[in-house]
C-alpha cells in the first residue's frame, strides 16, 4: 500500500508515537511502517531516531542492514527463490543464475520497470518438489525449471 509523501509523515509519526515506549522498539516501529506504508522511506529516519534518542545513523545501520526493510516502494511481485540445500541439489542455483540474467537483477534488488524483484529464502517448505519459487508471499511455484520461469514472467507481465 503506498500512501501519499505528505500523507506518510503523519502516518509514520502516529506510528513511532504508538510503538516507542515498548522495549526494544526500533524493529517493530519498522515493521508496522513497512506494513503500512510498504516501504521504510528515509524521512522515517529522523522521526524514529529523535522518539527513541538515538542517531540517524543507527537508525539507517538497522534498515540497511535487514534486507527485509525496503527503503523504496516495492515491485509489483516479488519473486522469493528457495535457496536451501534440497532446492539446490535439485538446480537453485542454476535457476537463480536464469532469474538474474532474465530479469537483469541480483538478489535483494529489482528490476528497472518495477515490476519485480526477486529474494532469496532459505526454505517454503516444498523440499521434495524443489526448486521452489514463492511470488507475491503467496503462490509457491514447485519443481521449477528455466522454461516454467520464463512462463510465470510472461504470465505476469500480462497481469498488469
Amino acid at each position: 500500500m503506498n500512501i501519499q509523501t505528505t500523507l506518510d509523515i503523519d502516518v509514520i509519526r502516529g506510528i513511532v508515537a504508538r510503538g516507542k515506549d515498548v522495549p526494544g522498539a526500533m524493529l517493530p516501529i519498522l515493521d508496522k511502517i513497512q506494513d503500512t506504508v510498504g516501504y521504510v522511506p528515509v524521512e522515517a529516519e529522523p522521526v524514529i531516531a529523535d522518539a527513541l534518542n538515538l542517531s540517524r545513523a543507527e537508525v539507517h545501520g538497522v534498515i540497511s542492514y535487514y534486507h527485509h526493510f525496503k527503503q523504496h516502494p516495492g515491485a509489483k511481485h516479488v519473486l522469493k527463490l528457495c535457496s536451501a540445500e534440497a532446492c539446490q541439489a535439485v538446480g537453485s542455483e542454476t535457476l537463480a543464475a536464469h532469474a538474474k540474467a532474465k530479469l537483469g537483477c541480483d538478489f535483494h534488488e529489482g528490476t528497472s520497470d518495477g515490476q519485480f524483484a526477486l529474494e532469496p529464502v532459505y526454505c517454503l517448505g516444498h523440499c521434495a518438489c524443489g526448486p521452489s519459487l514463492m511470488v507475491n508471499d503467496a503462490d509457491v511455484h514447485a519443481r521449477m525449471t528455466v522454461e516454467k520461469f520464463d512462463a510465470l514472467l510472461q504470465e505476469l507481465r500480462g497481469a498488469r
